[in-house]
């Protein structure tokens, strides 16, 4: 099924946008694979301001999803993986949206200028870390083309994560 996908604008975080996450994913659906409870404003404050640092040193970031009103929805992006477990020393893709946003392609749109981007900078490939009960972000994952490559057991929840792939050198992914 090839649906059109609706107009989606990303940026650099700004400070602005640590309020407006911690407004649209101060929900327990939207964190139930992220440990399930909202966080505090300061989280978001650093993760914004670390997004900004990302982009300034890497030239990429989890960026700032707008709808086509211009109205923040979320983020999505890349960074490089800074846990000792898993994909150690790569870059992963991921993406975080409001509720109400939820299965209006927003994510595939967003998700797909993040590989363009990655692709565009030099990136050799992705992975992207998926909660295995997720089946929305795995739907999103293969709909990207991506490959599950490994199965984890994530530290602080024991539960299995998935790794997903995806070959940036390849002409025809994505």
């Amino acid at each position: 099924m090839n649906r059109v996908l609706p107009a989606v604008r990303l940026r650099v975080p700004t400070h602005e946008d640590a309020l407006a996450w911690h407004r649209i994913f101060d929900d327990p659906d939207v964190m139930e694979y992220q440990g399930g409870r909202s966080a505090e404003l300061s989280v978001y404050e650093e993760l914004t301001a670390r997004q900004r640092r990302h982009d300034a040193e890497l030239g990429f970031c989890l960026w700032t999803v707008l709808d086509e009103s211009g109205q923040v929805i979320g983020f999505t992006g890349a960074q490089p993986w800074e846990r000792a477990w898993g994909p150690a020393g790569e870059i992963e893709i991921g993406w975080r949206l409001g509720r109400e946003h939820w299965g209006k392609g927003y994510v595939t749109a967003a998700a797909r200028q993040t590989l363009e981007r990655m692709r565009a900078s030099g990136v050799p490939g992705v992975v992207a870390m998926v909660d295995a009960r997720n089946s929305r972000s795995i739907a999103v994952t293969q709909r990207l083309g991506m490959r599950l490559a490994e199965t984890f057991t994530t530290p602080a929840s024991q539960r299995a994560g998935h790794c997903y792939r995806l070959d940036l050198r390849n002409a025809d992914a994505a």
